[in-house]
């Protein structure tokens, strides 16, 4: 039975840069898996309209969070990912390679923010949120997806196969729910909503580790107080 990709057992952990380097050629620029389409759903939950304005797609990878956030409405989305690779794999027209903890922007260029499935390559989130509040008007908005917690620390990873057939997974640092608000608070943002998604029988065969009902992604929308 094929198994869900997200949760292959002692995959060897690759760094996000290593591990996109190898999967640029073959990643998506759509949601192609089931907890991914999760992820989607929930982005789309918690991102508000747009009528015109400015968005900034952080770790934009592919442009699939550019997508959204021109369907969304957005005027101008600006792609940022420090891994040239999946730049160059995106068809986004305004990209720019920067690390999450160093945008090259200045203050309050953006309406909104979407950073999807990245917050959990870094150990530690204080520079990217004040990153995030500083280029947000008070008001703005920022949208985070990541992997879930209670998924990783139930043995799974994000994983993925390199051309060679190799499977590897990408690193991953625990962020519980306790960690994402203080952050925002420090950052001068504000906790508006989350969203989770688990896993069920109807994504298909569960993988061994796994159980019908398992939380698999979680997002949270944050306000520029």
């Amino acid at each position: 039975m094929k198994r869900l990709p997200f949760f292959a057992q002692k995959a060897p952990v690759l760094t996000s840069l290593q591990a996109y380097s190898r999967w640029a050629a073959s990643y998506p620029p759509q949601a192609h898996n089931a907890l991914m389409r999760h992820e989607e759903h929930l982005l789309s939950t918690l991102l508000p309209a747009m009528n015109g304005g400015t968005a900034l797609d952080l770790a934009g990878g592919s442009g699939r969070g550019g997508r959204l956030l021109l369907e969304r409405g957005a005027a101008r989305v600006i792609s940022l990912d420090n891994s040239l690779p999946m730049l160059r794999a995106s068809t986004l027209p305004e990209r720019c390679a920067a690390a999450l903890q160093a945008l090259p922007l200045p203050a309050c260029c953006a309406d909104g923010v979407l950073c999807a499935l990245a917050i959990g390559h870094l150990p530690r989130l204080g520079e990217a949120f004040a990153e995030i509040a500083r280029v947000l008007p008070p008001g703005g908005w920022a949208v985070l997806s990541d992997f879930h917690p209670f998924a990783f620390l139930n043995g799974a990873q994000r994983t993925f196969t390199a051309a060679d057939g190799t499977t590897y997974a990408v690193e991953h640092h625990v962020h519980l729910f306790s960690e994402v608000f203080a952050a925002a608070r420090e950052a001068g943002l504000q906790l508006d909503a989350v969203e989770e998604a688990r896993l069920t029988q109807a994504d298909g065969p569960l993988p061994a580790n796994a159980r019908s009902g398992m939380p698999v992604v979680i997002a949270y929308r944050l306000i520029r107080t």
